[in-house]
């Protein structure tokens, strides 16, 4: 069986784009109010700020969520025919926009554009009187854009344009801390050519890959490769399908995504058994695991911290690399297409992504689509 590869970073001499993180991820959404409603109650995302209307932001609304680092922006139409309006008639509810954090954002866009990336927009400058920042955009897989966000000389609660939201009485924090990896689902023979543009265009190394022997089962398969910026802050897995007896969950994705897209974002926590037991106390559904997965879950894995108990409770998966271990869970997708879903994410000195559970976590998401009648 071929085995995961890990590859060293960047080193950050080298690094033509230093990126201080996510920025933020923003969801093209029919209902950004409704959004903002499960995202704060379910998931524990406090409302920080708005945009609208109200605001003199004519064209749409954008409500921002935020938990510790993990910021999320959703954002809807207030009239068809735009393209806004347009993103979410193709794809439905998804991530439009992976923004990073950098010193300067006008570097970021001429660098990667001197290197072949798309420009989508310009620099460009915000203002008020909270002070000022700028931006800029490029094109990454399928109609999603990676913003560069300079933000050194704003203390403003989002954005120039947003106002601040100073109480929030839905919230209900549950302990996430930060966005640990982005996934990107892509076409057939499609995965190679973005790792080129993560490489090539964005400076970032290949930390691991993963080939269909690695994550496949009886009826599916797919191939993966993650790559990191040289800091190993951000962190993109590329998934392409691979050939299988059934259809897998990333031509499920790609069908009812009409392309490609963001799949799924990991969200990172300290302590993942009273993270996932407030987030199953409000309402997020988690994918299930056989009993059988914990037969020999120690055995495979060594001795851990916490009880098997709780993690059969849970449905937690664990697995271990070379540097420690980690624990991880999956919700079911929280969009009505089954497109994007989250993982839950706690690291024990492990970094890499649970090569030894993708066969029961593969099963899992064939029996819901089996469910849907998709596989």
């Amino acid at each position: 069986m071929a085995t995961a590869t890990k590859q060293p970073l960047a080193t950050a001499a080298k690094d033509f784009l230093p990126l201080n993180g996510t920025d933020y991820v923003e969801f093209y959404v029919g209902n950004a109010r409704q959004a903002a409603y499960f995202y704060r109650a379910a998931f524990g995302m406090k409302l920080v700020a708005y945009a609208g209307p109200e605001t003199g932001l004519r064209d749409r609304a954008s409500y921002v969520v935020q938990q510790d680092k993990i910021r999320l922006v959703l954002t809807t139409p207030l009239r068809p025919g735009n393209a806004i309006a347009d993103h979410i008639a193709k794809h439905g509810d998804g991530v439009k926009d992976i923004a990073l954090w950098v010193d300067d954002a006008v570097s970021a866009w001429r660098e990667t554009t001197r290197r072949g990336a798309r420009s989508v927009r310009e620099p460009w400058v915000l203002k008020d009187d909270h002070g000022t920042v700028r931006m800029a955009s490029i094109a990454t897989y399928g109609d999603t854009v990676h913003t560069f966000v300079e933000r050194a000389d704003y203390n403003g609660p989002f954005l120039p344009g947003f106002e601040a939201v100073e109480q929030d009485n839905v919230v209900r924090p549950v302990g996430l801390k930060y966005i640990d990896h982005v996934v990107g689902n892509v076409g057939w023979n499609e995965m190679n050519a973005f790792v080129d543009f993560y490489r090539d265009v964005m400076g970032f190394e290949m930390f691991q890959s993963f080939d269909d022997k690695d994550i496949s089962t009886e009826y599916s398969a797919l191939m993966s490769k993650v790559m990191s910026n040289g800091n190993g802050r951000v962190k993109f897995p590329i998934n392409e399908p691979a050939e299988g007896r059934k259809k897998s969950q990333i031509e499920e994705y790609l069908e009812f995504n009409n392309g490609p897209g963001a799949q799924h974002l990991a969200l990172a926590t300290d302590d993942i058994l009273t993270t996932v037991t407030k987030l199953c106390e409000q309402g997020v559904e988690f994918l299930r695991v056989p009993e059988t997965y914990y037969a020999e879950l120690e055995s495979r894995v060594g001795k851990i911290d916490e009880s098997m108990e709780d993690l059969k409770r849970l449905n937690l998966l664990v697995d271990r690399d070379d540097e420690g271990y980690l624990l991880q869970i999956f919700t079911r997708p929280v969009e009505d297409r089954p497109t994007v879903f989250f993982e839950i994410i706690q690291r024990k000195g492990g970094r890499s992504f649970g090569k030894g559970n993708f066969k029961a976590l593969f099963e899992a998401i064939e029996r819901e689509q089996g469910l849907r009648g998709n596989l």
